[in-house]
């Protein structure tokens, strides 16, 4: 009886703890998001070759989080191939004339390098994965990221007090600024959606934590926000920005959950521990990764 009434108060005061934990963990989230907030939306402004460094650098990290969860599922893609043709993808993002060309060297040149890495193997076993997974790779990450600098554009700001026009913000960095608050705004309301209403899983044998509801909270301040952005500065018409708003939501519901299949593939819970609250850079960006491709696709709608 005595062990058992001893077992009971230390599950008992377990619970707090843990409660405690798991506050500290959701505080630690909105402080680091709160950090990297302003200085995405200050990297959007200045666009050009800071955007390219930074989104290099993200890509970087990302393809080295990838590697690291094959690695630990026993993959081994020929990690430098994928840097080269994430590189060129983003190269080709700066340069949009010559953007077909390069594209074709990135494409091409993994190909060839991926397989001819094959040839010197000490063992074929697994080695149509690990190819598979070394031209996935620049896809998935470095692809995406490119729409990052294609949407921002080339576009100079303009900041000048003295002058007329003492404020001028580009198309592009409204563009990019849908992406963004759209994506946030729907982790945020999703969060706390489906933290307080969830009841109704959505693909529980990928994100088990993941419901209806939080969707549906999502949903409406992804709508909210681009109704904000794009209405007035961008001239698009509410009801497609509604539009819009819904396939933000969509689209960061699709890349959140093909992060989850990675990570279950994997055996792994985070992508690294690189941002504290919120484990890796891919972790960060997994839903952007998504939501950046359509935005760039219906800002083709609204020529500059």
């Amino acid at each position: 009886m005595q062990g058992t009434s001893n077992h009971h108060i230390q599950t008992d005061s377990s619970e707090p703890e843990k409660m405690q934990k798991k506050g500290s963990s959701v505080g630690l989230r909105w402080l680091t998001a709160l950090i990297l907030m302003p200085v995405a939306v200050l990297i959007a402004w200045f666009g050009g070759w800071v955007a390219f460094a930074v989104v290099l650098l993200a890509v970087v990290v990302g393809i080295l989080e990838l590697n690291a969860m094959f690695v630990h599922a026993g993959y081994h893609p020929t990690v430098w191939v994928s840097f080269l043709v994430c590189a060129l993808f983003l190269i080709a993002a700066m340069f949009p004339e010559q953007r077909t060309i390069i594209t074709d060297v990135g494409l091409s040149a993994g190909l060839f390098l991926s397989v001819i890495c094959l040839f010197f193997r000490k063992s074929l076993e697994g080695a149509l994965i690990d190819w598979a997974l070394t031209l996935a790779m620049p896809v998935y990450l470095g692809w995406s990221a490119s729409f990052f600098l294609l949407l921002r554009g080339s576009e100079v700001g303009i900041l000048h007090p003295a002058s007329g026009a003492w404020l001028y913000v580009p198309s592009g960095v409204w563009w990019l600024l849908v992406a963004l608050l759209g994506v946030w705004g729907f982790d945020s309301a999703a969060f706390f959606a489906g933290r307080y209403f969830g009841r109704h899983k959505l693909i529980p044998m990928i994100s088990p934590a993941k419901t209806w509801e939080g969707v549906i909270g999502g949903l409406v301040f992804s709508v909210i926000a681009a109704l904000l952005i794009t209405v007035v500065p961008l001239h698009v018409p509410w009801y497609l920005a509604v539009v819009l708003g819904i396939v933000i939501g969509i689209a960061a519901t699709i890349g959140d959950l093909a992060e989850s299949v990675i990570k279950r593939q994997t055996g792994v819970k985070d992508s690294g521990q690189v941002l504290p609250g919120h484990g890796g850079v891919l972790d960060r960006i997994d839903s952007l990764l998504f939501v950046v491709i359509v935005v760039y696709l219906f800002a083709q709608l609204f020529p500059k």
